[in-house]
């Protein structure tokens, strides 16, 4: 998976280019928060974090549709950037643009995202796609997983039974354990991988510690529940500042970010496992022989949780219609060809690569999934499918609030504090939950 906060190294020409056309486009003129429900004839702006589908896909949908498409590819934090400005402006930015799961609560609560419910049937999208639940907000589905991607554990087989593992561990303890056992017989002096950067894969690698555990983060008022000692969620710091302190993890870790340690330690066979890795890396990074010196060494396990498996946390892309749309009515059929199943499979590869979408994570319609299964073109496929349906579950159950930036800040900052050891996991589980009740307080 392609970490697109990062996605920028590959399209700075292009996002360059993109912001003076955008920002002339967005200072030309206002528009009208109804839009247009022309179709046939209309050019629609798409903007997200990843290069346009292939010519060929895209001239099939104009002419199945008379929809022109205008695709604008822009880093993650350029883009969201973007979209706040041209919201809080009342100004038009895309018809048609990312809907980040972090980013829903603020949309919604803000209204700066058309409800997709009014143009898209999305109940039926619900039961082919079990992610769809993290893009709803105040009662409104506001943006449609384009792609699936949820945390997952993966290990070194190879690594694993050179230190005399041949049964993989199901619970936390028996992981650690492993970990240990790895460490001792000299197969690998730091086995385990945290991204310990102050950044947001630390957050994010922190909610998958703690949902591993049978626990939550925030509650539906946004009040913490890992403020306790006896919490899942203080149990998952203490157990990754532990891992740093007892040597499990690479000293060098503490500036290491998570697709860093993925391409740079994982997928190099300097650690033996990542507790909290992406989805489809196994066939897109580790079992690549230009990017990876543990090919066919790498496999998903079944995330170690308090008494047996725990859940896999997602965090996948959307796409949604802003307010400001100038065609909103053409967006949304944009919206349902770009997510069809016909359209998932063809951008994972499964016919052909002419069809490929360049860096493409793995389908959010489980039907997808069993195509590419069935044909063999799915590294792990049976597993991550069912993965998919019955593990995966949002990080907020209830929608990410509002204010989920300030407080993602707060996780990474203080957990990559106490990982420093420049204050202890009391402090930083004090400070998290104080930066959590502030916030739900003001909301």
């Amino acid at each position: 998976m392609v970490d697109r906060r990062r996605f920028a190294q590959g399209v700075v020409a292009v996002a360059a280019t993109a912001s003076v056309v955008l920002a002339a486009a967005g200072c030309s003129s206002g528009s009208s928060s109804q839009g247009s429900n022309k179709t046939r004839g209309a050019t629609i702006t798409v903007a997200l974090g990843s290069e346009s589908p292939p010519k060929a896909s895209l001239a099939a949908f104009t002419k199945q549709t008379g929809i022109h498409v205008k695709w604008v590819t822009l880093d993650w934090d350029s883009l969201q950037t973007k979209i706040s400005a041209a919201a809080t402006s009342k100004t038009f930015f895309a018809d048609a643009t990312d809907v980040d799961w972090s980013r829903v609560g603020q949309l919604g609560k803000l209204g700066w995202f058309q409800p997709l419910e009014q143009r898209l049937d999305t109940k039926a999208m619900a039961k082919d796609m079990p992610q769809l639940s993290s893009f709803t907000s105040e009662g409104h589905v506001v943006g449609i997983p384009y792609d699936a991607s949820f945390m997952v554990t993966t290990v070194n087989k190879n690594m694993f039974a050179k230190a005399g593992i041949h049964s993989m561990p199901t619970t936390l303890d028996a992981y650690t354990k492993d970990l240990e056992q790895i460490k001792a017989k000299g197969v690998s002096k730091y086995p385990l991988n945290i991204p310990f950067a102050a950044a947001e894969g630390l957050s994010t690698y922190w909610y998958q510690t703690t949902g591993a555990l049978n626990g939550t983060i925030l509650n539906g008022a946004g009040k913490p529940q890992f403020a306790s000692p006896g919490s899942p969620g203080y149990k998952a710091a203490e157990w990754m500042v532990g891992a740093m302190k007892d040597g499990l993890v690479p000293p060098g870790n503490i500036n290491v970010t998570d697709s860093q340690g993925q391409q740079t330690l994982m997928a190099k066979g300097a650690v033996a496992s990542t507790f909290s890795d992406y989805s489809g890396n196994v066939g897109t990074l580790y079992d690549v022989p230009a990017s990876s010196s543990v090919v066919h060494q790498v496999s998903y396990l079944a995330t170690p949780g308090a008494n047996g498996a725990g859940p896999n946390l997602s965090n996948p892309d959307g796409i949604g219609i802003p307010t400001e749309a100038h065609y909103p009515a053409a967006a949304a059929k944009f919206i349902e060809w770009f997510t069809s199943t016909q359209n998932q499979t063809d951008f994972a590869g499964v016919n052909g690569p002419d069809k490929v979408l360049v860096n493409y994570n793995m389908p959010s319609r489980v039907t997808a999934l069993n195509q590419m299964t069935a044909k063999g073109k799915l590294i792990a496929g049976s597993q991550l499918t069912g993965m998919l349906k019955n593990s995966s579950r949002p990080v907020f159950p209830q929608g990410a609030p509002s204010w989920y930036p300030q407080f993602s800040r707060s996780v990474y900052t203080n957990l990559h504090a106490a990982a420093t050891g420049s204050e202890s996991v009391a402090d930083a589980i004090k400070a998290m939950a104080s930066t959590a009740n502030n916030l739900a307080g003001s909301s």
